[in-house]
């Protein structure tokens, strides 16, 4: 399978590209940064620098690569926790615009499969949760599936060496959920440490 992952160099996606190209899939990873091509090499992916904000060049991208599934694991979060509230506006037009340049890419290359991220924990009315709300609307009614991912802890979250609250998984065994995601049918999945349950 030809499959795209936008975000490709994120904490899930530089972990799901290298496990993807192992399964002998074809594997396209987007970064928005030049620097990190080798890198994306490394995963064992196709290079494509490209911003999601681009749509015109996100379209020109997808339609180039020809994928049969898109990852969506587009994120913009700081490197600190304690930056989070700063960053908010960021994450959530990364969730809104994002989401919809990228399914709009995926019209345009007669892609029909799409998994997403999402969140498993309720956010505080506002801003954000109206983003993940959003995206969650967007990849459903485009046919695709929403992953919400427990909090997640392992080597480069923000709890590297502690425990998050409930609801949480580990990032390794998020990616591996994300790689069994492939061929679900349209809803919701939520992946925690107990597993992948419908929503």
């Amino acid at each position: 399978m030809r499959i795209f992952i936008a975000g490709a160099t994120g904490v899930i996606g530089s972990r799901v590209a290298p496990l993807l190209a192992g399964d002998g899939h074809t594997v396209a990873g987007m970064t928005r940064t030049a620097a990190k091509v080798d890198l994306l090499r490394s995963l064992g992916a196709e290079p494509v620098v490209c911003d999601v904000f681009d749509a015109d060049a996100l379209v020109a991208a997808v339609r180039a690569f020809r994928p049969e599934l898109i990852v969506h694991e587009l994120t913009d979060l700081p490197d600190n926790a304690e930056d989070l509230p700063a960053h908010s506006f960021a994450n959530a037009r990364i969730r809104v615009e994002g989401t919809r340049n990228l399914l709009a890419a995926a019209a345009a290359a007669e892609c029909r499969g799409v998994l997403a991220e999402s969140i498993a924990w309720p956010l505080p009315p506002g801003e954000g949760a109206d983003a993940v709300a959003e995206l969650e609307r967007a990849v459903l009614g485009y046919g695709g599936v929403v992953l919400r991912y427990g909090q997640l802890y392992g080597p480069g979250t923000y709890y590297s060496d502690s425990l998050p609250a409930d609801p949480r998984v580990h990032v390794d065994a998020a990616a591996r959920a994300t790689v069994t995601a492939i061929g679900r049918p349209s809803g919701v999945l939520v992946v925690t440490d107990d597993g992948i349950t419908a929503a």
